[in-house]
């Protein structure tokens, strides 16, 4: 029988929560996207660290079949971390791993913290190792409750959006997908060419952004 989480609400405040909470420093936040014209994109806080999206189901069956001969036929930097989802409802916080996973070159997590301790701890493992961890992992599986019950609407089970991530490592982009059997390749980008994601071919419904305030200044909101 598959294990199954209640899902994580695509909210900001719930994930710079739950990141923070397990040893994310507070100078690095979620932020939403509100479009991706240049002047909405101008006000994104710089550095883009990460972008995650949330889109629905059926959409993800369509980019799966334009993506499949990218999945099989290009190998990724070894130096991407990625893992297999094999938790229901987990892609929120799968997401948010790969995120800061391939991030932590750029961020100083806290000393013995969970995160801290997690990716030592799955370094060399293989994804699908990982994500047999992360479904024994009691620590995240407490977490994630906490913040799937901590959003603004009620969290429920039968829910049709995903979430994906996309992350540059040594100057390409990656799709990182935990239903994908490894990380697709998507080009050349930067931390500063991050947005748009263009790259992937899907019209996004929202797109949230893990970005490093400067000067602890306060992360701007922005809504797709």
């Amino acid at each position: 029988m598959v294990k199954r989480w209640l899902p994580l609400e695509a909210n900001p405040d719930v994930m710079n929560q739950f990141m923070w909470g397990l040893g994310v420093p507070e100078d690095v936040g979620f932020c939403d996207v509100y479009g991706l014209d240049d002047e909405m994109l101008a006000m994104v806080p710089q550095p883009v660290l990460a972008v995650l999206l949330l889109y629905p189901q059926d959409r993800k069956k369509e980019s799966d079949a334009s993506t499949t001969s990218t999945v099989e036929t290009k190998e990724p930097n070894k130096k991407v971390y990625f893992t297999k989802q094999t938790v229901g409802n987990a892609c929120g916080t799968i997401g948010i791993i790969h995120a800061i996973g391939n991030a932590v070159s750029k961020i100083k997590l806290v000393d013995g913290s969970y995160f801290h301790r997690f990716y030592i701890q799955t370094a060399d493992m293989d994804p699908i190792q990982r994500a047999a961890f992360l479904e024994e992992d009691q620590e995240m599986e407490d977490a994630h409750s906490v913040a799937a019950a901590g959003g603004d609407t009620e969290a429920k089970d039968g829910v049709i959006e995903h979430y994906v991530c996309f992350s540059c490592v040594d100057g390409e982009l990656y799709e990182l997908d935990g239903g994908n059997p490894q990380p697709i390749h998507h080009g050349p980008s930067s931390p500063d060419s991050l947005l748009p994601i263009k790259q992937s071919g899907w019209s996004h419904d929202r797109t949230t952004i893990l970005q490093k305030k400067k000067n602890g200044s306060s992360s701007a909101q922005h809504k797709i």
